[in-house]
C-alpha cells in the first residue's frame, strides 16, 4: 500500500486500512502510506517518504493499493484554481500525468493496481474547496483504469457514510478506527473479487 494519511491513519493502534486488509484476506500487507504524502514533485528534490512514487519499493507484489492527490491540490494550489495542478496529476483525456506514470511503474513489477478514491468529509475544515477537483481527478482515474488491464478503481464513497460521525477521527477529516475498518473491508472484498476472476 502506498499513499497518504487516509491509508496510514490509525497505524499506531494497528487499526489502519492495511492492517484490516491483512486480517480480512489472510495475506501479508506492507503499508508505506505516510501522512502528508504527495504524488507530484517526487525525487531527490522532494521530502523523501512524502513522495508517494518513492514509497513504491522494488519487489514482486501481487497487488499495489494506492491513493493520493489531496495533498497535491491542498499544498500546490490551495484547493482553488487547481486546473493546472490537476492536469499535472492526470490529463483531461486521462492518458498522461503523474498518476498514470505511478500506476504504470507499479504494473511494471507485475502487480495489479487498485486505486482507492476518497470519501466525503462534510465537516472537515481541511481541503475546503478541493472537492470539485478531487471528484474530477477521480473520474479521470476511473476512466484510465477502464482503459488499462490490471488496473481498477474503487470509490470509498460507495462504502463510507459521510453522515456517520463515528467513522471519522476527531479532526473530521481522517477515518476513525471504525472508518479505517470500513475502507479496509471494502478494499479487501474488491481484491478478493478481482483475484477470483
Amino acid at each position: 500500500m502506498i499513499g497518504d494519511s487516509v491509508l496510514a491513519w490509525n497505524r499506531s493502534s494497528g487499526g489502519d486500512v492495511g492492517s484490516v486488509i491483512e486480517a480480512e484476506l489472510g495475506r501479508d500487507v506492507v503499508s508505506r502510506a505516510t501522512f502528508g504524502a504527495r504524488i507530484s514533485g517526487g525525487g531527490s528534490g522532494f521530502l523523501g517518504s512524502l513522495s508517494i512514487p518513492d514509497q513504491l519499493v522494488a519487489g514482486k507484489w501481487n497487488w499495489v493499493v494506492m491513493n493520493g492527490g489531496a495533498n497535491d491540490l491542498g499544498s500546490s494550489c490551495g484547493c482553488t484554481g487547481c486546473e493546472a495542478e490537476l492536469d499535472t496529476l492526470i490529463s483531461q483525456d486521462a492518458t498522461t500525468g503523474a498518476i498514470p506514470d505511478l500506476i504504470a511503474k507499479a504494473q511494471r513489477s507485475g502487480a495489479n493496481v487498485l486505486w482507492v478514491g476518497y470519501y466525503q468529509a462534510p465537516e472537515s475544515r481541511s481541503f475546503r474547496g478541493c472537492r470539485p477537483f478531487l471528484v474530477d481527478m477521480e473520474q479521470r482515474i476511473a476512466e484510465f483504469a477502464r482503459s488499462r488491464q490490471g488496473v481498477s478503481f474503487i470509490d470509498a464513497e460507495d462504502a463510507f457514510d459521510p453522515k456517520a460521525r463515528a467513522l471519522f477521527a476527531a479532526d473530521r477529516t481522517h477515518p476513525s478506527v471504525a472508518g479505517s475498518a470500513v475502507i479496509g473491508r471494502f478494499v479487501a472484498r474488491e481484491i478478493a473479487r478481482l483475484s477470483a476472476q
